[in-house]
């Protein structure tokens, strides 16, 4: 599969830069207006450019390095003139602050580069740059960055606001999993206050498992355990967490309403609880969003890599397909009985296989299982 890097020339002039799996379809959407934020006001949109890359990471790196670059060097970029591209990286300067044609100041350096400028979804001022290197998709994002997953958001303005909060503390992925509403939402672009480059980077999902798929570490935030015994932290705990330990993070918030269901929980690995006030316990979608997000942001400057070369956690997708094996087996050995707790031993057997320690409980399952997989001695005569 292919992840392409695209730059567009808007009405008023100005550029754009983004990144999709599917090309055609997302240059479609830009003119017809489908998706809320910079471009929908600024049709009709001309494709300039476009490169193709392996992997969603390096399309995404070259997204956010050639947002930096002044207009005359996306200009060069257009003609192909790396000559041009390299005069301009030496003759760079460093922005105070984001051109007049931005959607959403921001800093997005790519990671390790020295200085700070912000950084616009849209670009329109001529004179400012940013130093950038000159390989397009030669660095990549930071992959401590956690994914924000949002299982079945309700409202169009929640969704917004969730994003405003990510992008207040410079996260910028965001994932949906069957929105009550579909998406795009035209409601969610106004609540998101500029944040509009999250908005355009959401990616929706049938199911929590495969909107986590590559994602080796999962944290669900609920303040209730739900049944589901696993290891709680508070965000500040998560977050040193996430800095530290290698692979991709995402991180559940559920609906409004009534937040993530067991299942849900089920498919994480730890559970996020922010310590609240017993007597009133009630935080919307988008608070919980920027708690999250701040304790990581704290973090940032901070972060170190792993003291040892380990290799990192399986994805959720391995996770899932062994225990999907294992479940298989137990099943075709007559594990499953009686009929009426096989959904609560299947969730125990999950639980178990997704944390560090067992309970007692969790032993004598594993016993059992192992017990029903010996095959039976015939009875002597």
């Amino acid at each position: 599969m292919s992840y392409y890097t695209y730059l567009l020339r808007c009405a008023d002039g100005s550029y754009y830069v983004g990144h999709s799996d599917d090309l055609e379809a997302r240059i479609g959407a830009h003119q017809a207006g489908a998706l809320p934020g910079y471009t929908q006001n600024r049709r009709p949109v001309e494709l300039l450019w476009s490169q193709d890359f392996p992997t969603r990471d390096e399309a995404l790196g070259a997204e956010q390095q050639i947002k930096g670059w002044s207009r005359a060097k996306k200009e060069a970029l257009v003609r192909g003139d790396w000559e041009a591209i390299r005069s301009l990286a030496r003759r760079a300067v460093l922005r105070d602050e984001a051109s007049t044609g931005s959607a959403s100041p921001q800093d997005e350096r790519i990671e390790g580069e020295e200085g700070a400028g912000g950084v616009s979804t849209g670009e329109a001022d001529a004179d400012s740059a940013a130093p950038q290197d000159e390989r397009i998709g030669g660095e990549k994002p930071s992959a401590q960055a956690p994914v924000i997953v949002l299982v079945r958001p309700q409202l169009g303005e929640n969704i917004g606001k969730a994003a405003r909060a990510m992008l207040n503390f410079g996260l910028v992925e965001l994932r949906l999993v069957a929105p009550r509403d579909g998406w795009p939402n035209p409601q969610a672009g106004p609540a998101a206050s500029g944040a509009d480059i999250v908005l355009e980077r959401a990616q929706v999902f049938e199911t929590v498992a495969e909107a986590v798929a590559d994602c080796a570490h999962v944290y669900a935030t609920t303040v209730r355990k739900r049944g589901v015994t696993k290891p709680v932290v508070t965000p500040a705990e998560a977050a040193q967490t996430i800095h530290a330990a290698p692979g991709r993070s995402a991180i559940l918030f559920g609906p409004e309403r009534s937040g993530l269901e067991t299942d849900d929980v089920a498919v994480a690995r730890t559970i996020i609880t922010v310590p609240i006030n017993p007597e009133f316990g009630s935080l919307n979608l988008a608070q919980a969003v920027i708690l999250v997000a701040y304790e990581w942001s704290k973090g940032q400057a901070l972060a170190s890599p792993p003291a040892v070369d380990a290799d990192p956690p399986a994805p959720q997708v391995e996770l899932d397909g062994m225990i999907a094996q294992l479940d298989a087996l137990l099943d075709d050995g007559g594990y499953f009985f009686p009929p009426d707790r096989t959904p609560t031993t299947r969730r125990m057997l999950r639980t178990l296989l997704t944390k560090p320690g067992w309970s007692s409980q969790e032993v004598r399952t594993v016993r059992g299982i192992l017990s029903s997989l010996v095959p039976k001695r015939p009875r002597g005569g």
